[in-house]
C-alpha cells in the first residue's frame, strides 16, 4: 500500500458484503463545478440500514483534494458516522468523527474498542479545527490528525475504524428507523444553519438551496 487509499471504495465494498446496496440518482447535483472546483457525488441506499453518501472535490489542478464519507444508520442504534480526507500543498488530514445520533447511550465496551484504535496514532500530530458547534455531541474517541508522511497510516487508521463500525452494527441493538432519522435529520439541519469551513464554501460557490439538497438530502439521506 503506497499512499492514502480513499476509504470511499473500500466502505463500499465493505458493505457490500453485508448489505444490498442502491445507487440513487441526484440528478445535476452529482456533478457541481465552480471557481475551479469541482465536486462529485454519490449517493447509495443501504438496504435494511440507512443511507452512504460519498463526496469529493478537487481544487488547484489537483493540488487540493477532499473525501467525505457519512454514513447514517437508522436501522441500527450506532453513532453518526464521518470519514475525511483532505490533502492541500502536500499535507494531510485525516478524522474520523462519530456523532452520538443515538437514541441510548453507546456500551462503553464499544467506545473503548475506537478509543484504542486512535491511541494506536498518538505520535501523530492532532488536528486542531477550534471549537465547534457539535464538540458536545462528538464522541471522545473521534479521530483527527494532520501532518505530511501519513499517507499509509491514516489509510489503516480509517480502515480499521470502518471494520470497526462494521462489527459493532452486529452487536448493537434495531431501532426505530424514523426516530432515529430524526435524530440525523437534527444534526443536518443545524449542520446548515451553523455552518463551518466547508458548509461554508458549498454555500458560498452554490447557493442556499442547492446546499441544503447537497447537506441534508444526499449527504445525511434525510
Amino acid at each position: 500500500m503506497s499512499g492514502y487509499d480513499r476509504m470511499g471504495s473500500y466502505v463500499l465494498k465493505k458493505l457490500g458484503e453485508g448489505y444490498r446496496i442502491n445507487k440513487l440518482d441526484i440528478g445535476a447535483d452529482a456533478e457541481l463545478s465552480k471557481s475551479g472546483m469541482r465536486f462529485s457525488t454519490s449517493c447509495y441506499e443501504v438496504e435494511g440500514l440507512g443511507r452512504l453518501c460519498i463526496m469529493t472535490m478537487n481544487a488547484m489542478m489537483g493540488l487540493m483534494k477532499m473525501e467525505t464519507v457519512v454514513l447514517s444508520a437508522f436501522t441500527k442504534d450506532a453513532p453518526l458516522l464521518n470519514l475525511d480526507w483532505v490533502k492541500a500543498m502536500g499535507k494531510e488530514t485525516f478524522m474520523a468523527e462519530f456523532y452520538d445520533c443515538c437514541l441510548s447511550p453507546l456500551p462503553e465496551e464499544l467506545g473503548a474498542a475506537y478509543a484504542a484504535i486512535k491511541a494506536k496514532d498518538a505520535d501523530i500530530p492532532e488536528y486542531e479545527s477550534g471549537p465547534h458547534w457539535y464538540d458536545d455531541i462528538k464522541l471522545p474517541f473521534s479521530y483527527g490528525k494532520t501532518g505530511k508522511g501519513y499517507s499509509q497510516r491514516f489509510t489503516e487508521a480509517g480502515r480499521a475504524y470502518f471494520d470497526e463500525y462494521m462489527r459493532q452494527l452486529e452487536l448493537l441493538a434495531d431501532c426505530g428507523a424514523e426516530a432515529k432519522a430524526e435524530k440525523v435529520r437534527g444534526f443536518a439541519e443545524t449542520l446548515f444553519k451553523n455552518g463551518g469551513p466547508a458548509v461554508d464554501q458549498v454555500k458560498k460557490l452554490f447557493g442556499d438551496e442547492t446546499a441544503q439538497r447537497l447537506i441534508v438530502k444526499h449527504m445525511y439521506g434525510c
